[in-house]
């Protein structure tokens, strides 16, 4: 038996043989959640009681899916900016092509982001969800998520007899996000940084976290929105009136480009390079979900090697554009329990997410008609991997199963946690409806 599936089967164990001290234990992490960021914007983000355990052969796997595929974007984006032809495969506005066809203020590609599969942990099997680049967040609830666990026995128990770690996600951003301002030729010795985003849709415990992990490490640094950014005289500044060296940019592209006359401000100053910024817009070219159609293609297989054309082959699913052209309505029609309709750019879940699986013929057949021809993506639907859990507000203690999705994060391209999340059954993973989040561990062996 793995390791990780050793722990899993103590954690149910402890469970079974001590059901009124989980069911307590339970009862103060619904408590202690209550009185933590988890509840930061009033909306209700809920929690498994068996934390999600990996055991040192598929953290192995994690570091090798987010090497191939920090190479493999890493090749698009340059391939994209330059090569005219290559620019062609996409259907970018103008103004967020200017953009993207900024030079990056730093070495390498791909500064942060966090790759969503949906992973098989008997096989090592996967599919993509999708890839999130600048804007993604949660790490701050998988942390919330961990401190919960010092309420729950059964985990109390497993670290006696196992060595149990969590991911770090915040000490290790900073240091890599200022080795990587490091690489910019105009950088500072003592640089002041800037989180930005638009606050009203951003993830502030997020920002708050990562803020002080900056002044742990001696950096001098503040949250803004980015309206709030001031450009005077060739150089950005805070409402603080110190002089902005560094940007990490939490605002993602198509809000930059949406909230464009609010937005003013920090194109100008990036435009001018009169500030660093990680990252860069053309990260938005591996952002889209129209990356997965891309991949596909023989233009792009001619700049990947064969280990990456073979991973593109196996784990990017098929995906097309939901329009005459691209694929027919009538074989979406057909096989509805095949597809998922998806936004060409979204994120956090925004817009409809229309699994056939979850409809009737007659209520997909109305959708699917609806959303044809108008912006969306059709793509092969990838069945999840399930495993077996306890809800937190315990309801008649019996486990339910779940569908699988994490989210690995990468900086710079290295493997650096994961962000998981799960939705009863089969069903797609939405936020605040039926979306849970469990922390992530690495079971390192046995004390």
């Amino acid at each position: 038996m793995r390791l990780y599936a050793e722990v899993n089967e103590f954690y149910k164990n402890h469970i079974k043989e001590h059901p009124e001290a989980s069911s307590q234990g339970a009862a103060r992490m619904r408590k202690a959640a209550k009185y933590s960021s988890l509840y930061w914007d009033d909306k209700d983000r809920k929690g498994l009681y068996i934390p999600k355990i990996y055991d040192g052969q598929t953290v192995e796997d994690f570091k090798r899916i987010c090497a191939l595929t920090h190479s493999i974007c890493s090749k698009v984006i340059r391939e994209f900016k330059a090569h005219e032809d290559f620019r062609a495969l996409y259907d970018f506005p103008e103004e967020l092509l200017e953009l993207i066809m900024l030079p990056a203020p730093y070495e390498g590609c791909l500064p942060i982001a966090r790759f969503d599969i949906f992973y098989n942990e008997e096989t090592g099997d996967f599919k993509f969800c999708e890839l999130n680049t600048d804007g993604c967040a949660a790490m701050m609830r998988d942390l919330e998520f961990s401190r919960l666990l010092a309420e729950n026995p059964a985990h109390t128990a497993a670290l006696r007899k196992y060595d149990i770690e969590s991911f770090e996600l915040f000490d290790t951003w900073v240091k890599e996000f200022l080795e990587l301002y490091r690489t910019y030729p105009k950088h500072v010795e003592n640089p002041h940084v800037v989180i930005t985003d638009y606050l009203e849709d951003g993830t502030v415990p997020d920002f708050e976290e990562f803020a002080r992990h900056f002044g742990k490490a001696g950096v001098s640094c503040e949250i803004v929105d980015v309206e709030d950014l001031l450009y005077t005289d060739g150089a950005l500044y805070a409402p603080s009136g110190l002089k902005v060296d560094a940007i990490y940019r939490r605002a993602v592209t198509t809000d930059v480009i949406k909230f464009l006359d609010r937005s003013r401000t920090l194109v100008d100053a990036v435009k001018d390079d009169a500030v660093f910024i990680a990252g860069a817009f053309d990260t938005e070219i591996v952002h889209t979900k129209w990356l997965f159609y891309i991949l596909h293609l023989d233009r792009t297989k001619k700049i990947l090697t064969d280990e990456e054309r073979e991973f593109v082959e196996k784990h990017v699913p098929f995906t097309a554009e939901f329009s005459e052209g691209h694929i027919s309505l009538e074989e979406v029609l057909a096989n509805k329990d095949r597809y998922i309709l998806k936004p060409m750019d979204s994120y956090a879940s925004k817009g409809i997410y229309a699994a056939g699986h979850e409809y009737s013929q007659a209520d997909w057949e109305k959708t699917a008609k609806e959303l044809y021809g108008t912006g969306y993506i059709c793509q092969e639907f990838c069945w999840p991997y399930q495993s077996e859990n306890f809800e937190l507000d315990w309801e008649d203690g019996k486990s339910r199963m779940y569908g699988n999705m994490p989210g690995l994060y990468t900086y710079r391209g290295r493997f650096a946690g994961v962000f998981l999340r799960l939705a009863e059954g089969s069903n797609i993973i939405v936020p605040f409806e039926n979306e849970r989040t469990l922390p992530a561990l690495w079971v390192k062996g046995r004390r």
